[in-house]
């Protein structure tokens, strides 16, 4: 069979199926079929004020304190990467999930799944890049668990953290308070993180080297915050991208969110890369971006206070709320046309995180 061939073959991706009686990839895509299972299925079983929020973390009062809970489960495919691995990313997604919230992060669970047959070296490698991001994050890993399963059972090692972080009782930011007229801002480039898996499985080669943006965002979030009250809602556009995010936000709120292609950033590789193997960008996996709804009047203070972090030297404002057309995304591109920029329905790169 011809190489090109074998190419094409590796980067198909099932073809989303309406109705099915089993999970298929795509139900871990952050898209269209993982809302759908959500929605089917495990939101049914579980119903609660709190977790019909959809946030990326749940935010509870206890003890007169509030409480940011959140969990994710890590199965990415290599394990190790330019720019990072399974345990940076373990420590930062978590992170970054409490600080969606604007919570401070402070303790992190740590449960492992482990394949019989795993090289101890790998394992070691794996838990010393944990202790490094944790020691980065300042955050503390508390409890665990650790359990071994049969080869051919699972795939070397699957990562599950939990996190809890506190929250100021004044802070709101969910996904149903954007508003008309609100601005969106993207803390930096995109695509980065799923360009650099992607590379690594099929042995692309670029011209610069492209490295995944992994890294815990709390303390950009914490300047913004100081920036302005008026920040509506904030995501990490991780599985799904951009398009997941905001949907997820425009469907909540009952708004339009309006896109404009010339102030999105991305790296002349990564987007060579994307026009190459016919991937979007904007639904390309992000693992140390923010997506921020933020009021008119704080835009550009905001904006001013991300490109003076480290992790928002390349913020932009990329798009406006509007109330024409609820729960839609548009993209105004580079020749003054419009298209909608719908959920993912399948998998355009699975086991990304």
């Amino acid at each position: 069979m011809p190489e090109e061939t074998k190419f094409d073959i590796a980067m198909q991706c099932p073809v989303p199926v309406a109705a099915t009686e089993s999970i298929l990839l795509g139900h871990g895509s952050g898209g269209r079929m993982s809302g759908n299972l959500l929605r089917d299925i495990v939101l049914p079983a579980l119903q609660n004020p709190v977790l019909e929020r959809l946030d990326d973390q749940a935010i509870v009062n206890v003890g007169g304190s509030r409480i940011a809970f959140t969990t994710d489960s890590f199965v990415v495919k290599p394990l190790f990467f330019p720019g990072g691995d399974i345990g940076t990313l373990a420590v930062n997604g978590t992170v970054n999930d409490l600080a969606m919230g604007g919570a401070t992060p402070l303790f992190l669970s740590l449960a492992l799944i482990l394949e019989e047959g795993l090289a101890f070296d790998t394992l070691r490698r794996v838990m010393e890049s944990i202790r490094v991001a944790a020691a980065l994050a300042g955050v503390v890993v508390v409890t665990g668990d650790t359990k071994v399963v049969e080869k051919g059972s699972g795939d070397e090692i699957f990562v599950n953290t939990s996190g809890i972080g506190l929250v100021s009782s004044d802070l709101q930011l969910s996904a149903d308070r954007a508003r008309p007229g609100d601005r969106v801002l993207l803390s930096g480039t995109i695509g980065d993180h799923g360009i650099t898996i992607l590379s690594q499985r099929e042995g692309l080669e670029f011209e610069s080297a492209v490295a995944s943006d992994t890294a815990a965002l709390h303390t950009l979030v914490a300047q913004m915050l100081l920036a302005s009250s008026e920040i509506r809602c904030l995501r990490d556009p991780t599985r799904g991208g951009v398009s997941s995010s905001l949907n997820e936000i425009a469907a909540r709120s009952s708004v339009r969110i309006e896109l404009e292609e010339q102030a999105i950033p991305i790296r002349e590789d990564v987007q060579g890369a994307c026009e190459m193997l016919g991937l979007d960008p904007l639904y390309v996996a992000n693992e140390g971006k923010l997506l921020a709804i933020v009021a008119p009047t704080a835009a550009e203070k905001v904006l001013e206070a991300m490109q003076l972090h480290p992790l928002g030297r390349d913020a932009r404002i990329i798009g406006t709320v509007t109330d024409s057309h609820p729960a839609m995304v548009t993209l105004r591109t580079r020749l003054g046309t419009s298209r909608i920029v719908d959920l993912l329905s399948g998998d355009q790169l699975p086991r990304i995180c």
